[in-house]
């Protein structure tokens, strides 16, 4: 067997290297980016897959289907905030959506993201990638409770990505929907039970978009969002 042999097309499909830049293609057609930022964003995805051998920074399965399922499920969020320079994602985690959101905002002057990821490990991958991809981005170790009333002011976007259910989130979200921003969450198919379940604690307005890349996914916008009560 010579070294190409395990990359090479077998009789029942195409080569893992084929497959990978099939889906970077069809991740593009969906969510389309200049070829500034789909360097910065190729340069992201060859960090997170060197990271991944050692940190669980995506699901394992997932990541042969990167640029679909992770890269352009980001992506879909930047059309919906307008021209918002200022944002916030919370749980950063792998960097979905942060890091990709703000592969897109460094073509805009004054761009500004934070991502709060209380996982140093994973915050060091934040950090790093950050830097490689030359991204507007500041990194913040810390669990969101103890930052968010910190830096909520002139937030325009707070962003988050299967980080908790609805009622929760709304609770971790609120220092900044509470200041105007605009939130921006990644949810699934039981987004209109979360709701329900939020509204008996939870004044919202609110508006649900279906997503681009997963048939069960759900994008819910939150413009904004009153506690019924004050928290004990």
């Amino acid at each position: 067997m010579n070294a190409n042999d395990s990359n090479a097309a077998g009789p029942s499909g195409p080569s893992s290297t084929e497959a990978a830049l099939s889906d970077r293609a069809q991740a593009l057609r969906l969510t389309s980016v200049s070829r500034e930022t789909e360097d910065r964003l190729a340069a992201i995805v060859a960090l997170l897959e060197k990271w991944q051998r050692t940190i669980n920074l995506v699901a394992p399965a997932s990541l042969p289907r990167v640029w679909t399922r992770h890269v352009a499920d980001s992506l879909q969020l930047v059309p919906l905030a307008g021209e918002a320079r200022r944002w916030v994602d919370l749980g950063s985690g792998g960097g979905f959506p942060g890091l990709v959101v703000a592969a897109v905002l460094a073509e805009r002057a004054g761009a500004d993201v934070t991502l709060v990821e209380s996982d140093t490990r994973k915050a060091a991958f934040l950090r790093e990638a950050a830097r490689i991809a030359e991204l507007p981005v500041t990194v913040l170790p810390a669990r969101i409770e103890q930052v968010a009333a910190r830096i909520a002011a002139g937030v325009e976007i707070v962003s988050a990505r299967a980080l908790a259910p609805l009622p929760r989130l709304l609770e971790l979200a609120h220092p900044f929907l509470a200041q105007g921003a605009v939130g921006l969450f990644l949810k699934g198919q039981d987004v209109d039970n979360e709701l329900t379940e939020s509204a008996k604690s939870w004044r919202i307005n609110s508006r649900i978009q279906e997503s681009l890349t997963d048939r069960g996914g759900r994008i819910l916008i939150v413009e904004a969002a009153t506690p019924l009560k004050p928290a004990s």
